[in-house]
């Protein structure tokens, strides 16, 4: 895969020289190219930014550097030999970023990345480059951040550790939370190794059993015991048919009920204790 990122601040992307996108740079997997946007500025101050067309606060990044940034990033990129290109453009109004989005990103042979900075970049890039290129305008949390480097960083790792050959074990990434492909969308159970005992707490004694369908049971009933506490919309929205016999059993002991009447409204399960109130 061929990644470049076009940033005003080319030192905010030094992690992806260190952990996992590092060491599948080194290995070749993963091809990075920063490329900083000021380099395409043909001032002495170097602009990338002006006022607002109708007023309003902030800055509005300007199209020229932009254009000729993406225009330089993509010609050099073809003449490398790199094809099928999609536009990332973090922004806070774009589709929320999930594991599905990290894995059709993954199959893409070439991201190249737009993180803004002030009140993000004059739409007329967006626009003008979507008429060449699939586009992907991609939130990765309901909050704003200073800049789109945060989220490059973010999107980034989460789409490198799906590369064939980055991880260790290929089937790491089977059993993550929000894991596309399984059949229901839980949060990961808790992890444990050694030592056995560590400040007095030890470990589940099921765990060293060496009964696998036993363990198997009990990740599964603390999967569905952490979502309820952390993430009960995952439960909420998730057909019945992908819970079997023992998943029903558990949910009921943890307060959840079938909800037919919520079936028009994307909702299959409710909390007993909401019901109640």
């Amino acid at each position: 895969m061929r990644l470049d990122v076009v940033t005003i601040f080319p030192e905010y992307l030094e992690p992806l020289n260190v952990s996992l996108v590092g060491k599948a740079r080194a290995r070749g997997q993963l091809q990075v190219g920063v490329h900083d946007l000021r380099n395409w500025t043909y001032d002495r101050h170097h602009t990338v930014d002006d006022t607002p067309y109708g007023g309003g606060p902030g800055m509005v990044m300007k199209t020229e550097p932009w254009g000729d940034a993406l225009d330089e990033v993509l010609a050099d990129g073809y003449e490398a030999g790199a094809h099928g290109p999609v536009l990332v453009v973090p922004t806070p109004s774009g589709r929320p970023f999930t594991q599905e989005l990290a894995v059709e990103l993954s199959e893409r042979p070439w991201l190249v990345f737009t993180p803004a900075r002030y009140e993000g970049i004059d739409r007329r890039v967006v626009d003008e480059y979507a008429t060449r290129m699939p586009v992907y305008e991609v939130s990765i949390g309901d909050y704003v951040l200073a800049g789109g480097e945060a989220a490059v960083l973010v999107v980034t790792e989460a789409v490198a550790r799906l590369l064939p050959g980055v991880l260790g074990n290929a089937e790491s990434h089977r059993d993550d939370s929000f894991a596309p492909g399984t059949m229901a969308n839980l949060l990961e159970g808790p992890v444990h190794t050694k030592p056995p005992v560590w400040r007095g707490r030890g470990i589940p004694e099921v765990l060293l059993s060496g009964h696998h369908g036993r363990i198997a049971r009990w990740r599964r009933d603390e999967a569905l015991r952490r979502t309820t506490a952390h993430r009960p919309d995952l439960i909420g929205r998730t057909a019945p048919a992908a819970f079997d016999k023992k998943d029903r059993e558990m949910l009921s002991i943890l307060g959840w009920a079938p909800d037919p009447e919520g079936e028009r409204y994307g909702r299959f399960w409710r909390r007993v204790e909401d019901v109640e109130e």
